[in-house]
């Protein structure tokens, strides 16, 4: 083999074994920075300033999709689904960090409004914060299997009690049911009604916060 041809494979062989490196290594928890060096401040008392506007992602691990009546409100707690990371890669908002506040109605739908963070179970900081609003509808009806279509989700009290009306089914897991405007749900439905149309959240997609004022973290 000339030695032109023995480079090349060389070359070739490296490549290939470092598409396969980037391909079979495990990924590391995702790490977001914040927008830009002169938007996080950090003081002499060491306070670190995250600026409005600035976006934080959540997540919600017990249910793969919250279902809720469109004028219903409901407590709801996330976490938050990235290191929040200054330029200089210091942690000011751990991954897994509690996001408490509630879905509610907005306009044409349901947004989640944030009331605190919590780190680490103790620290606490009021938040203020909101998501997109999700406009989502999913329609079920009298008949309908409600096992198959609530595997895996979370229902609002209000949702549960329309669809077991419409339904007939009143067979909803209480475990499932999230706290919220249950009491008198069934004055919103029309007696013999064979259908309602509820607003379908991904909680994994539609729930990320946008900061609406400027959050203060002590150090």
């Amino acid at each position: 083999m000339s030695k032109i041809n023995f480079t090349a494979a060389l070359m070739t062989g490296l490549i290939t074994m470092t598409s396969l490196t980037q391909i079979l290594s495990p990924k590391p928890v995702s790490a977001q920075l914040f927008p830009s060096p002169n938007n996080t401040r950090t003081y002499s008392n060491g306070n670190s300033i995250i600026p409005l506007n600035t976006k934080i992602p959540l997540r919600y691990d017990e249910a793969e999709k919250i279902v809720v009546m469109k004028d219903e409100t409901v407590a709801l707690t996330l976490n938050v689904g990235a290191n929040l990371k200054n330029r200089d890669g210091n942690i000011l908002i751990p991954y897994n960090s509690k996001i408490v506040g509630k879905l509610e109605p907005f306009e044409a739908g349901i947004r989640f409004v944030a009331e605190e963070l919590v780190i680490n179970d103790t620290i606490k900081y009021p938040l203020n914060a909101v998501s997109q609003v999700v406009t989502t509808t999913e329609e079920i009806k009298k008949g309908a299997d409600v096992g198959t279509y609530l595997k895996n989700a979370a229902i609002g009290a209000a949702a549960a009690a329309v669809i077991s009306g419409v339904t007939g089914d009143r067979a909803i897991a209480t475990e499932e049911v999230l706290i919220g405007a249950g009491a008198g749900a069934l004055g919103t439905l029309i007696l013999g009604s064979k259908k309602v149309e509820v607003i379908s959240i991904d909680p994994n997609q539609d729930l990320d916060i946008t900061l609406l004022s400027n959050l203060t973290l002590a150090p």
